[in-house]
């Protein structure tokens, strides 16, 4: 079917371009699966860090920029600062003077959700984890005393900000379990995967030489990740490892310089990070966070080996089938140091082609969308 005469708003939380970690990964390619349908994205971006990026204009019929406001510019009593700082009259202005729909991506984008201006509006919300649950998680894993405290405050100010969800034709959930848990209070729920980098599997058969970890490195989770593979894992074996990402902390890069066998990458290229997974026999990615779905999951699982992991990782995905599951740290040890006698083989990459195909395609999931919106 063709979609041509068909406008959407988006409204993002930064610049999706580079898509180079995992909230914009989804947006990025989601925009541009539905441009390729012939959907006319009408983007608008809240920068911060990221600069303008004139690769988005290929795939969307506009694109605009609204800077984020600072932390003392956006302190509401009530409103989450992730939401508040991106407040903006001209984004207000620019998307209530047509019939378009509008897609928001994230709660941090939902300022102007119940707004009076946009009742004539049909509004779709892309939730990308249960942010309230999302940032009580970050709580506490933080060490810091001030920055704990902020991350209590603003997990109580999403729970209670979630409610504007009420106000929305539709939310899509990124995975299974969040499905069920907004079902619980919202409705028009729909389940659409995360949108990901893979157009097809290139998985390579056959062995590699080391285990690999990889994330962004400057969030909390991922750096807690990184040690516990670093002194649980690496430190009882032989193998050579990497741990891989952007922005490490200082507290990681010296604990890995006492380490022989680890190795650091710090910074890489998207091409760089592929050739990692792909040549890697075992990609490990434990977490302590069982939010959403982890991106650099799909990757792994489009362009890896063996891919093993713990169960806060893999839950309610739909991907259990293809990874390894163990919680334990010795017997995580024990499971990659066997995993080294085997190869990974073709009958590995038709199992995973079929399911991944068939539930984690951005062309199936994006008619999702549409057919949320339009049907």
């Amino acid at each position: 079917m063709n979609y041509t005469d068909k406008h959407l708003h988006v409204i993002s939380f930064n610049v999706p371009y580079p898509p180079d970690y995992g909230g914009v990964i989804d947006v990025f390619y989601k925009i541009k699966a539905l441009s390729e349908l012939g959907i006319k994205i009408h983007l608008h971006c809240f920068h911060y860090g990221r600069d303008e990026a004139e690769e988005l204009n290929a795939i969307c019929a506009s694109v605009q920029y609204y800077e984020r406001k600072k932390f003392y510019q956006a302190i509401y009593k009530s409103v989450p600062y992730i939401v508040g700082s991106r407040q903006s009259d001209e984004l207000l202005s620019n998307i209530s003077n047509d019939d378009y729909p509008i897609l928001f991506e994230g709660l941090h984008t939902c300022f102007y959700l119940s707004h009076k201006a946009l009742e004539h509006k049909q509004k779709i919300v892309r939730m990308h984890n249960v942010e309230w649950d999302y940032y009580k998680s970050l709580k506490e894993q933080e060490r810091n005393y001030l920055t704990k405290f902020y991350f209590f405050y603003e997990s109580h100010k999403l729970k209670k900000f979630e409610d504007e969800l009420k106000f929305a034709d539709k939310v899509l959930a990124i995975s299974r379990s969040d499905a069920d848990y907004f079902s619980k209070y919202y409705q028009n729920i729909v389940y659409v995967p995360a949108f990901h980098s893979n157009d097809q599997m290139t998985s390579k058969t056959g062995k590699g030489d080391y285990i690999l970890y990889h994330g962004n490195l400057s969030v909390v989770e991922n750096h807690q990740a990184a040690l516990y593979v670093l002194k649980k894992i690496a430190a009882k074996s032989k193998k050579e490892f990497i741990i891989a990402g952007k922005d490490p902390l200082d507290s990681l890069r010296k604990e890995i310089k006492n380490q022989p066998n680890v190795t650091l990458v710090y910074n890489p290229s998207f091409e760089t990070m592929n050739s990692l997974i792909s040549n890697a026999h075992v990609v490990l990615l434990p977490t302590f966070q069982s939010t959403g779905i982890k991106l650099k999951l799909l990757n792994t699982l489009y362009k890896g080996r063996f891919c093993v992991v713990n169960t806060p990782m893999i839950k309610d995905t739909g991907l259990e089938s293809l990874c390894m599951v163990e919680n334990n740290a010795d017997e995580l040890g024990e499971l990659i140091e066997g995993l080294f006698s085997i190869d990974f083989t073709q009958q590995d990459i038709d199992k995973r082609n079929e399911l991944l195909q068939s539930g984690f395609s951005n062309h199936a999931n994006a008619l999702k969308i549409v057919e949320a919106i339009w049907a």
